[in-house]
């Protein structure tokens, strides 16, 4: 059962599709306002969960004072500027100073700010905030790399271009701590 919003979004998407010249009544556009109403509630479900109550779910203490790395989070987001996808995967790294969280929950957070209108940079800095605001960590490093559906479909057209953000804090600033997180996360 659609939600007030998915019925309002439906009509819209029903209206588009008579504006961009479709029959919204085609037998293969018969429901597509409702599909596309549900896939929206579904790539934007990130605005209705908290991060940090996530991370904090599954906090422990624990005394461990070495990288915590998990790489190869796949995440697929919308960008907000053309509303067309763009994924890729996130590796992230903390070095805990007496509390760890589960590690799943580490790609929960990955996918609550994906799950939102996105740009690469503020996805980044999202997740690494989170990490550090829950967790209070000696530090953490976040990088992305992403591919654009908006580079590749349209505007300049450049398939297999892929864009990599990066944000860090803490003993990361140093270049040696950030050289070996490069390094473990590599191909």
């Amino acid at each position: 059962m659609e939600t007030d919003n998915q019925q309002e979004l439906a009509a819209h998407m029903e209206q588009i599709l008579r504006i961009v010249g479709e029959d919204p009544c085609r037998e293969g556009l018969i429901r597509t306002p409702v599909r596309v109403a549900r896939a929206f509630a579904e790539l934007t479900s990130g605005y209705d969960q908290d991060p940090i109550e996530v991370l904090n779910s599954a906090k422990f203490h624990e005394d461990y004072r070495q990288m915590v790395i998990v790489r190869d989070i796949n995440f697929y987001s919308l960008c907000e500027h053309h509303l067309l996808p763009f994924y890729g995967r996130v590796h992230v790294a903390y070095i805990p100073d007496g509390q760890v969280t589960g590690l799943s929950k580490l790609a929960r957070v990955v996918d609550i700010f994906a799950h939102r209108l996105q740009i690469q940079e503020r996805l980044t800095k999202q997740i690494r905030q989170s990490i550090q605001q829950s967790l209070s960590p000696l530090g953490v490093m976040v990088v992305v790399e992403a591919q654009h559906m908006c580079m590749q479909m349209r505007g300049v057209q450049k398939q297999g271009s892929i864009t990599t953000t990066s944000d860090f804090c803490g003993v990361f600033n140093q270049a040696k701590t950030r050289e070996e997180f490069l390094a473990l996360i590599k191909d």
